[in-house]
């Protein structure tokens, strides 16, 4: 029972400190400076722009909002933006290829966080729009070109609060500071547990164990044990439980800067256990075309892992 303590209350304190010391202010500068530029509508520019390039891969002009969502805010931002796809009359099929985006890319709340870790996010971010767009496309043409095409009357209008005066800016970072602590805070449950389930199998041995088993075949693909442990978190518990672990790592000389970038493709999106569930929420035609979507996910973060071991 005292081991067992020691554990829960060590990982407790590794969970609130990365949450409010590293999450929550991240997340606070970058959920500011999104809704601000939401406010003076430069993401409505930037948006208009940028969707008839990303047309031919299956992207509306919501499904470039999402990725913007997906890449500066967080893994759940983009739940909103698929819910307002579905009840504007998105086809199924484009709104498959936007589900598939959002699983491939870089969750936000996980990277900008890990940039402190040593994670390059300049290298991230291309690769993640890559991924993304492989991912989109290959849902798209390919795994949902069953799926219906035909489309209500679309209104791709984005809602959002104004900052005319100092009293709308102040009022647009005031709910964006909310915004960022309901995140920061939502994120600690998960990760106390996930930090006192690895940190148990540490302790009892079951992680060295499973990295005996698995290390001759990840030495034929060239793949550091080391990683067994956060992709084990990160697939089961999701990507902030993963960046606990990872900073653990870190702190700890276990994991190098180098490996960090080199693994980033397949550590951090929002396709694992918890990040399915959770983004599928936004409505019954979204869950409807996740296996297709995942099948896409698949390809762009095959895409993106290729990208980060060879060329980061």
């Amino acid at each position: 029972m005292d081991i067992l303590i020691d554990i829960i209350l060590k990982a407790g304190r590794s969970a609130v400190e990365l949450s409010l010391f590293v999450l929550l202010p991240v997340m606070v500068v970058m959920l500011s400076l999104m809704r601000l530029l939401e406010a003076r509508n430069a993401l409505d520019w930037i948006v208009s722009r940028i969707a008839p390039l990303l047309k031919p891969f299956g992207l509306t002009g919501l499904g470039v909002f999402a990725a913007l969502q997906i890449n500066f805010v967080s893994f759940a931002a983009p739940i909103a933006t698929l819910a307002m796809m579905e009840q504007r009359g998105t086809s199924d099929r484009h709104i498959a290829a936007t589900l598939a985006m959002v699983f491939a890319m870089t969750q936000a709340n996980a990277s900008l966080p890990m940039m402190t870790m040593g994670l390059d996010f300049g290298p991230t971010l291309l690769f993640s729009v890559i991924g993304g767009l492989a991912a989109a496309a290959a849902t798209y043409y390919l795994f949902g070109r069953s799926l219906s095409a035909s489309e209500a009357k679309l209104d791709e209008t984005l809602h959002h609060r104004t900052a005319e005066s100092a009293k709308g800016v102040l009022d647009v970072i005031n709910h964006a500071g909310a915004e960022a602590f309901k995140i920061a805070v939502g994120a600690i449950p998960m990760l106390v547990l996930s930090l006192v389930a690895v940190t148990a199998l540490k302790r009892f041995g079951a992680i060295d164990v499973l990295t005996e088993l698995l290390a001759p075949v990840l030495a034929l693909v060239n793949v550091d044990p080391l990683l067994i442990l956060p992709a084990l978190t990160k697939y089961l518990a999701g990507g902030t439980a993963m960046m606990g672990v990872v900073d653990d790592m870190r702190r700890a000389g276990q994991m190098s800067a180098e490996l960090l970038n080199a693994s980033a493709g397949f550590l951090i999106h929002p396709f694992d256990i918890p990040g399915v569930a959770v983004l599928i929420t936004a409505g019954k035609r979204v869950a409807a075309v996740w296996k297709p979507a995942a099948l896409g996910a698949c390809v762009g973060i095959g895409v993106r892992t290729l990208g980060h071991a060879f060329f980061v």
